[in-house]
């Protein structure tokens, strides 16, 4: 399963990543108070495809999974969340939704690439500095949560395969 020699790792109740963070589990407690922070201060439709996007960039098949599993159970349906996962811009979404898609992207693949042209896009679709803001700290904690998975070998869990289609999961694993 990991890279790491995990303490219980065969407790058949603990998550793949929370078998991870056995090892520091003041860190994950920290981070998720942080996550939580972030997530309050977003819609939460717009945190996850903030999120998806983000996993998808860096590669995290475990967090593409989890949080295509929210945007499937609560906003969007099969043949959608399809649509979006292969190319957002043709998915019938709202041209303010694109955007963000499209900043968290930037942001995820190079964060020092994100320029003052960048923002002012969000901000042409109404977005505040607060907005932007809460956009990069998602894309931002995505990238140090998924990045501890990765590294670590962490495999996605079956129950998250289990809240898609074969196809769906196939595609972002």
């Amino acid at each position: 399963m990991t890279y790491l020699r995990i303490p219980g790792g065969t407790d058949s109740t603990a998550t793949n990543y929370e078998r991870v963070f056995s090892l520091a589990p003041e860190v994950y407690q920290h981070w998720g108070a942080l996550s939580q922070s972030v997530k309050a201060g977003m819609d939460l439709r717009r945190y996850e495809l903030v999120t998806l996007v983000a996993a998808r960039r860096i590669g995290a098949a475990y967090c593409s999974l989890a949080h295509a599993g929210v945007l499937r159970a609560r906003f969007y349906d099969d043949a959608t969340l399809q649509a979006i996962a292969t190319d957002w811009h043709d998915a019938g979404l709202d041209p303010v939704d694109v955007a963000v898609m499209d900043f968290a992207d930037l942001v995820a693949a190079d964060p020092g690439k994100v320029t003052a042209a960048d923002a002012d896009q969000l901000r042409a679709h109404g977005l505040s500095e607060q907005d932007i803001l809460h956009v990069i700290l998602a894309v931002s904690i995505r990238r140090f949560f998924g990045g501890v998975l990765q590294a670590t070998g962490a495999e996605p869990d079956q129950n998250l395969f289990d809240a898609l289609t074969p196809e769906l999961g196939h595609l972002l694993a």
